[in-house]
C-alpha cells in the first residue's frame, strides 16, 4: 500500500510541477545564465513548497489550509508584487546579462525565492486537499505513514520535473551569446511582470 501512495504522489508531483509558469520562467532563465545548478536549486525551492502544502493538505491541518485561503488576497498580492520585482531586475539586467543576479540564482536567494513565490499561490493547496481527499487522506484518523509516502512522492516528483527542465535548458548555456543572453532576460521578465500583474489583479476578485 506504501509504494502506491509513493508512486500516486510521484505522478501528482510531476504532473503539477510541469506546466509552464513564473517559476519555469525562473528556472529556465537562470539555467541559462548560470547553468543547471543555478536553475535546479530554483526548482527545489519550488518542489519544497509542494511539498509543504502536501503536508497540508495530507496530515489533516484544516486550521492552517483554512488561514491560507482565508488570506489569500494579501498572499496573492505579495506574490504578485515580488513577482513584478523580480522580473524588473530582469529587464535590467540586459546591459550585463550574465553577471547579473549571479549570487541569487547561485545561492540560497535562489532557493527561496523560488519558494516564497510557490507558497504564495494559496489557491494550490486546495488541489492537494481535493486529490488527497480521494485518496482517503487528510481527514481525522488518517493514515500517517501513506501520507507521508505520498508526500515523498510529491516531492520527488516535482523534483524529477526541475531536474528534467535545468538540465535541458543547461544545454544551451555556454552556446549563447551576450546579445542573445539580453533578448532572453528582457523576454523572461517581462513575462514574469506580466504573471505579476495577473497575479494582483486575479487576488481582487
Amino acid at each position: 500500500m506504501t509504494v502506491s501512495f509513493f508512486i500516486k504522489g510521484l505522478i501528482f508531483g510531476f504532473s503539477i510541477a510541469m506546466p509552464v509558469g513564473p517559476i519555469g520562467v525562473l528556472c529556465i532563465r537562470r539555467s541559462l545564465a548560470h547553468g543547471w545548478r543555478a536553475g535546479l536549486l530554483t526548482g527545489t525551492g519550488a518542489a519544497t513548497a509542494d511539498a509543504l502544502y502536501g503536508c497540508i493538505a495530507g496530515f489533516g491541518l484544516a486550521g492552517l489550509s483554512g488561514l491560507l485561503v482565508g488570506q489569500r488576497v494579501w498572499i496573492q498580492l505579495l506574490g504578485g508584487l515580488f513577482l513584478c520585482y523580480l522580473g524588473l531586475r530582469i529587464v535590467l539586467a540586459t546591459a550585463d546579462p550574465k553577471p547579473a543576479e549571479e549570487s541569487s540564482a547561485l545561492g540560497a536567494k535562489g532557493y527561496f525565492s523560488a519558494l516564497v513565490l510557490t507558497l504564495t499561490n494559496p489557491m494550490t493547496i486546495l488541489s492537494f486537499t481535493a486529490v488527497f481527499a480521494g485518496m482517503g487522506l487528510g481527514s481525522v484518523g488518517t493514515d500517517r505513514w501513506d501520507a507521508g509516502w505520498l508526500v515523498a512522492g510529491v516531492f520527488s516528483g516535482s523534483m524529477a520535473w526541475w531536474i528534467i527542465l535545468s538540465s535541458a535548458s543547461s544545454i544551451f548555456n555556454s552556446r549563447l551569446r551576450p546579445t542573445a543572453m539580453g533578448w532572453i532576460n528582457w523576454a523572461s521578465g517581462t513575462i514574469l511582470v506580466g504573471f505579476g500583474l495577473v497575479a494582483i489583479v486575479a487576488g481582487f476578485n
